[in-house]
C-alpha cells in the first residue's frame, strides 16, 4: 500500500488590526474621555455652589427660627454654633456638619449684614478666601446674593 503524504492543515486566512489602527483607536478613546472629564468636572463645579446656595438657604432659616424663638439674632461673637446646640429644651436647629460648605469651610456669619441687612451668610468657595472669580468654585456666594426669600433681616 502507497501512503500518501499527510496533508497539512489549513487555517482561514483572518486579517488582524495593524498597529496603525489599534492607535488611532486608543487615540479616539482618550479624546473622548478627556471631553468627558472636562464636562464632568464642570457639572461638579456648578453642583457645588449649588449645594451651598442649599446650605446657605438652611442656615437662614435656622437663624430666622432661632430669632422668632428668642426675640433677637444670634450673636456676632457666638457665631452661627448657637444654632447648634439645644435651648429651652428643644432640640438644636442644625446638626454641626450643616455649618460647613461644601469644600469643608465653616460657612461666615457677618453681622449687620453687607447690604444693610441684619446679618449675612457667607461661603468664601473652595479657596476659603474672600473674593474670587466669578462662575468658579471660588467664587463668594452670600445670602444677600441669593433673593429676598434667603435674605436677613
Amino acid at each position: 500500500m502507497t501512503q500518501l503524504p499527510a496533508a497539512e492543515p489549513t487555517f482561514p486566512r483572518v486579517r488582524a488590526m495593524t498597529l496603525v489602527e489599534v492607535l488611532a483607536v486608543v487615540v479616539i478613546l482618550a479624546l473622548l474621555a478627556t471631553v468627558l472629564t472636562v464636562s464632568v468636572q464642570g457639572h461638579l463645579a456648578s453642583s457645588r455652589r449649588n449645594l451651598a446656595k442649599i446650605g446657605i438657604g438652611q442656615i437662614v432659616q435656622a437663624i430666622e427660627a432661632y430669632s422668632l424663638e428668642t426675640g433677637r439674632l444670634p450673636p456676632a461673637n457666638a457665631g452661627l454654633d448657637v444654632l447648634t446646640a439645644p435651648a429651652n429644651g428643644r432640640a438644636p436647629l442644625l446638626r454641626s456638619d450643616q455649618l460647613l460648605d461644601p469644600w469643608g469651610h465653616s460657612y461666615i456669619y457677618l453681622r449687620p449684614g453687607q447690604r444693610g441687612t441684619g446679618y449675612s451668610v457667607m461661603s468664601y468657595g473652595s479657596d476659603g478666601q474672600l473674593g474670587g472669580a466669578a462662575d468658579s468654585d471660588a467664587e463668594d456666594i452670600s445670602s444677600d446674593a441669593l433673593g429676598d426669600e434667603v435674605g436677613g433681616s
